[in-house]
């Protein structure tokens, strides 16, 4: 008998069917996140990659939400999928990643993106859009035929789920919610949730 997926790769299935779909952005999630004195704060996110562990997303660590996920280790996403007619949630305590996994990442990005990790103070004042353009063509100049170092300021995240919702559409607004949490031996528990 073959073993029922885990919430996280029916997750993962989900994304992979909505970019099948052609639903823009499928990896596309909205992570909330909160500083110590529960003042929340939202902005859409990638997810870089589920695991066993959770999901992994990448950022300036000085930013507000790497701020915010530094002091109140915590995060909830939201994903949506007009294409497929569903969402999924996920909840859980946030840890950086290690610096081999953001390195990996960062090195696999476009060129023009690791440079811009170097030029934009993220979450920051900025006089306007030229100085972060002048600062791209200075750094253009300064890594010119020479690998982009990842700065100590950027890097990954992981969420480790522990809780998943998945959602699907049902007609007449029966929509079919299961809430999975992990119990302290590492299971999933699952429970129906009214919609």
């Amino acid at each position: 008998m073959i073993p029922p997926m885990t919430p996280l790769e029916t997750l993962a299935a989900w994304i992979e069917e909505a970019r099948e779909r052609g639903g823009l952005e499928a990896d596309a999630m909205a992570l909330a996140t909160a500083t110590p004195d529960a003042r929340p704060s939202v902005r859409v996110v990638y997810c870089r990659g589920i695991d066993t562990r959770g999901l992994r997303f990448f950022t300036n660590y000085e930013s507000r939400k790497g701020t915010e996920l530094q002091r109140n280790p915590h995060a909830a996403v939201a994903f949506h999928w007009p294409v497929l007619n569903r969402q999924a949630r996920v909840e859980g305590p946030v840890e950086r990643l290690p610096a081999a996994e953001s390195d990996a990442y960062f090195h696999a990005r476009p060129r023009g993106h690791q440079l811009s990790a170097w030029a934009s103070a993220q979450s920051r004042p900025v006089a306007n859009l030229d100085v972060l353009r002048r600062r791209m063509v200075e750094l253009t100049a300064e890594y010119e035929g020479q690998t982009v170092p990842r700065p100590a300021y950027w890097g990954g995240f992981l969420i480790r789920a522990a809780a998943v919702e998945l959602w699907a559409q049902g007609s007449n607004r029966v929509h079919d919610r299961v809430r999975y949490e992990l119990d302290e031996e590492g299971a999933w528990t699952a429970a129906r949730l009214s919609p």
